[in-house]
């Protein structure tokens, strides 16, 4: 499955779900003085960029070492995607990536990682570079894109929590999981098809 600079950027801002994770910065923010809550969001948004940025970057030296091919990476970080679907749609029966507690201000743990830079989208990141290359200038912008998208609705997370209410945001969260689900359906099929194409025929 061949990405474009739209695909990736919409994948990675789903995979991050920021509007999903409203909620739970929130609840993990709620300790924290308010002053504070923007430089918080926005140093773990950045750290969260950089880490995605070195997996694209790395991507291919650690599919050698680890000596995975790029169709296997696929069609696992395609289970990956979905399940993470399934629990955006239909909350309880996809994987938590994450727990909301937490003491103090959060740093790294759980709100750059898992939370934005978690592995659906450590997968992502790796299947786009492994897949594609010669476009790794297109996929960094894509990463940046996305987690500025993903800053600005965190940084907004009080104010639409309040003007979407929680059945607002339950709502779009699911929209997103069955988007989400349908990426990751193609991006299994695309890595069926390579291993059907590539076995011997008789």
């Amino acid at each position: 499955m061949d990405h474009d600079f739209v695909s990736a950027f919409i994948v990675l801002l789903i995979v991050a779900d920021p509007l999903g994770n409203v909620p739970v910065v929130l609840s993990l923010l709620k300790d924290v003085p308010r002053q504070r809550r923007l430089w918080v969001i926005t140093r773990e948004c950045a750290i969260a960029t950089v880490i995605l940025l070195l997996f694209m970057l790395g991507g291919d030296v650690l599919l050698k070492a680890m000596r995975l091919s790029q169709v296997a990476l696929e069609i696992a970080g395609g289970v990956i995607l979905f399940l993470i679907a399934l629990g955006m749609a239909f909350p309880g029966m996809g994987v938590s990536v994450a727990s909301a507690e937490t003491e103090g201000e959060p740093l790294l743990v759980p709100l750059a990682i898992p939370l934005l830079a978690g592995p659906s989208a450590l997968a992502t990141v790796v299947v786009l570079a492994s897949r594609q290359p010669d476009r790794a200038w297109l996929w960094t912008a894509a990463i940046v894109l996305a987690m500025v998208v993903v800053w600005a609705v965190l940084a907004s997370a009080q104010v639409l929590s309040r003007r979407l209410g929680a059945s607002g945001l339950v709502a779009l969260e699911r929209f997103m999981g069955l988007l989400l689900a349908a990426m990751a359906v193609e991006m299994m099929i695309s890595g069926v098809q390579q291993v059907i194409a590539a076995a011997p025929h008789r």
